[in-house]
Formats: structure tokens, C-alpha cells, sequence
């Protein structure tokens, strides 16, 4: 994706209108799951080694591409048709602020086994080291109970956490952050640097920036070879320097979570410089802009400015370009994520 905050050009006039996607589950990713996606999206069963739906995704998994990606219906793939027509799918603002650079990713999230403990860069980090635009802050919609890991329960120096990497001491690693029990529709931050884990049998909606970049601190157990590729190609001794060595209380990181959202904003407010994310049950009208929408139950009518409407079951994926102009979701009940507001 290019980052021209140059001239707008003209939009051409999309002629879609909100999109259903399927699945984009990329293949051999390092953790196990994928089933809870298939049976949430009501598909054949996926095989083991597709933990992720990356939804609406113009972002490659990491030296991988195009894996990751989201090809439309008519073959094209997003990035390319959003780089051909910005306007009509971003709107003018968001280009005029951001380029094509859609400024979020979404996932569903099937952690078949317990994540390894990591964290990400942020976007100072990333773009000093990485030749990235973005760090990797994001944040989790709970979709089946368990438990996460959330940040250090005391200050850790670089050389303890650097010696707890080297020897792969999984569990006392592990023991270090804070376990936090997670219910449905609860919502978690992640701000970036902070290490965390998602737990064993947890599927949840990620929002993130749209980034491929884990800092893993652990390994053993996993496929892959984290010495090789747990530190983003920089070595630990730099890459570590991105992980938050600060302890944060149990008020601190409860402080990150939502706990039961209804609905309105899903996320606390920090996150809002990221992304953002609605829980919409019901009826709403959503402002017109890029838009992902994913039906978590019922079934879901989408109504455009132009009246086009559409009806989507639970288990949809679904883009919604800017140029669909304010839509109207009603019945059931819906996550809508869109990027940050271009202001």
C-alpha cells in the first residue's frame, strides 16, 4: 500500500456496494486452531494451522506475501482496488490524512492452544528499525470465555527478561504476567510493548494495526524456530528494548478491559488514536467511511444511502466502502470497526 498524502485523485465512481467476504484463513501459522472460526462462519472445518480470518485484510503475513491478503469476489484484490479508487473506498478526509493506508486489520481469532507470551513494537519503534508505518497496538472482542495474560506483575530488567528468553523458561515467563479471566463481550487493549498471551480455547475479534510484528519470547512447543524469527530480524538485544519492562498493577491492567459491553464504543478510549470498534445491537446508523462489519448473531440488515439493502447471517464478514455513504444495520447484533477518525 503507498502512503501518498499528496494530491487526492478524483474517485471513479465505485459500483460495489457493502461486500460479504468469506474466510482468509492464511495457512502453517505457528499456532494451532481454526475450527471455532469454521463453526462461528458455519463453513467445512478448517485444518489445524489457521488460527486467523484476517477480514478485509490489506496487510501480507510477515515475509510471506501475498498470504494474509483479501482477494474480493470479482478476483481483485482489496489493496488493489482501494489503491485504484482511495476516495470512494476510504473517503476523501481519510485520504487526504492517511493516503490508501487503510490504518486497520481485523482477524477473528481461534487460539487452539495457549499463545506464546510476546508483544509489539510500537509505531516509533517500527518505523526507526522496521521501515514500518505503523507499531502493532490492538485489541480483543471476547467471543467464548478463558483466560489472558496481560502484562508484568513487576519491573523486570532486560537482562532477567533477556536470560528468561535464552533458556525458554515457558512457565516462569508466564507466571510473571497477570492471568485475567475473560467473558464473552468483554474488550480488551493491548497497547503496544505490552507483553500478553491469549489462553488456550479463547476466540475472539482482533482490531489492530495493520502490521505483521510479534516480538515472541517463547517458543517451545510452538512451530517455529524463535531464534531465528522471534525477533523481528533485529536480535533480542534490540528488539527487547520494544517490550515493556515496567510491573503494572492489577487495577492498571484491569483498567485496559471493558467488562459485558452492551453497546456503543467497545473499546476504552485510549484505543481510539488506533482504531475503533462499536458493538451495535438492534439498529444503528453507522457514519459513512471504511467500514468492517462482522455479525456475531441474528441475522443483520444493511441499508445504504442509495436504500440498496442486504441481509447478512451470523458468522459474516463484511467490507463496506465509503462511497455506501451512512449505512443502517438493523436486527441482531454486530461489531462494526473502522479506523481512526481523520481529524
Amino acid at each position: 500500500m503507498t502512503m501518498d498524502h499528496g494530491a487526492i485523485p478524483p474517485s471513479k465512481g465505485l459500483s460495489v456496494h457493502a461486500i460479504a467476504l468469506p474466510s482468509n484463513q492464511p495457512a502453517d501459522r505457528f499456532y494451532a486452531g481454526g475450527a471455532r472460526i469454521s463453526a462461528f462462519r458455519g463453513e467445512a472445518p478448517s485444518s489445524a494451522m489457521t488460527p486467523e480470518d484476517w477480514v478485509a485484510s490489506t496487510t501480507s503475513v510477515r515475509d510471506d506475501a501475498p498470504a494474509g491478503l483479501t482477494r474480493l469476489p470479482s478476483g481483485e484484490m482489496l489493496a488493489a482496488a482501494i489503491d485504484r479508487d482511495p476516495v470512494a473506498w476510504l473517503g476523501e478526509a481519510h485520504v487526504g490524512r492517511f493516503g490508501t493506508d487503510t490504518k486497520l486489520l481485523v482477524k477473528l481469532l481461534d487460539a487452539g492452544q495457549r499463545l506464546p507470551v510476546h508483544a509489539h513494537p510500537d509505531r516509533e519503534f517500527a518505523r526507526e528499525h522496521l521501515g514500518a508505518h505503523h507499531g502493532k497496538a490492538e485489541a480483543w472482542y471476547i467471543l467464548s470465555p478463558g483466560t489472558v495474560y496481560l502484562g508484568l506483575t513487576r519491573p523486570v530488567t532486560t537482562e532477567e527478561l533477556s536470560e528468561l528468553v535464552n533458556s525458554q523458561q515457558a512457565e516462569r515467563l508466564l507466571t510473571l504476567t497477570h492471568a485475567v479471566d475473560v467473558e464473552p463481550h468483554d474488550t480488551v487493549f493491548v497497547p503496544a510493548g505490552l507483553l500478553h498471551a491469549i489462553g488456550e480455547g479463547v476466540l475472539l475479534v482482533e482490531v489492530q494495526e495493520p502490521e505483521d510484528l510479534s516480538i515472541l519470547l517463547e517458543w517451545r512447543g510452538f512451530a517455529l524456530d524463535g531464534a531465528i524469527s522471534g525477533h523481528l530480524g533485529l536480535g533480542f538485544d534490540v528488539a527487547l528494548a520494544a517490550v515493556e519492562h515496567d510491573g503494572r498493577t492489577r487495577e492498571e491492567v484491569e483498567a485496559l478491559i471493558r467488562r459485558n459491553v452492551k453497546s456503543g464504543p467497545a473499546l476504552v478510549p485510549s484505543s481510539a488514536a488506533f482504531f475503533r470498534l462499536e458493538r451495535v445491537t438492534t439498529e444503528a446508523r453507522i457514519e459513512a467511511g471504511f467500514a468492517i462489519v462482522i455479525v456475531l448473531e441474528g441475522a443483520v440488515t444493511l441499508t445504504e444511502s442509495s436504500e440498496a439493502t442486504q441481509r447478512f447471517d451470523a458468522g459474516s464478514t463484511v467490507v463496506v466502502p465509503a462511497a455506501a455513504g451512512p449505512f443502517t444495520l438493523t436486527g441482531g447484533t454486530v461489531l462494526v470497526a473502522r479506523p481512526p477518525v481523520a481529524s
